[in-house]
């Protein structure tokens, strides 16, 4: 197993950026990988305040010159008006991956009516996948939960890093390939 699996956990919040309350949704981001994950992975945490630009960068940063193969966003996908981490992602991704945010929506909303107000997504940079989550742990989990089982096979499409998910926990979808003839 290859320990230089990185991973992008960017909290985005202007108060847990301004130090004002404590950062929940990292850390519960962080929590979920290290029980689904078999793969050894290392966490490069942000916690950075909800500004269109400083997103933006960061997630340039992440998957660019931090080289994470997967970034995973927390907060900042509502209606309110400071809520902007989709456009963020939007300006940086190269391609869009909807189906995401549309699963994550279809799930929510099987727990909370106002789940039709989130605007989660994600997209592909370079070698990157990028998923922007709500921003309550609860509904971090339920999320990944949801998409979990196509990301590892999504970054194997983007030649990214061979990520292993423990099948106790998180069976990850990868269709069998035929034997060579």
């Amino acid at each position: 197993m290859s320990t230089d699996i990185r991973i992008g956990i960017v909290t985005v919040s202007d108060r847990a950026s301004a130090g004002i309350y404590a950062d929940e949704g990292g850390p519960a981001i962080r929590d979920y990988l290290d029980k689904v994950l078999a793969s050894l992975w290392h966490p490069v945490i942000r916690v950075i305040p909800d500004d269109r630009k400083i997103i933006a960068d960061t997630l340039v940063e992440l998957a660019d010159r931090e080289g994470c193969c997967l970034i995973v966003t927390t907060g900042g996908t509502g209606p309110a008006p400071r809520d902007v981490t989709p456009e963020a992602t939007e300006d940086v991704v190269e391609k869009p991956m909807p189906g995401f945010g549309e699963l994550m929506r279809q799930v929510s909303l099987t727990k909370v009516p106002t789940a039709i107000l989130s605007r989660q997504t994600a997209g592909i940079r370079g070698k990157a996948l990028i998923v922007n989550l709500p921003g309550r742990p609860r509904a971090i989990a339920e999320c990944l939960d949801a998409v979990m089982p196509a990301i590892p096979y999504c970054i194997d499409l983007i030649e990214g890093p061979y990520l292993e998910t423990d099948p106790a926990v998180l069976v990850a979808f990868r269709p069998a390939t035929k034997p060579k003839t």
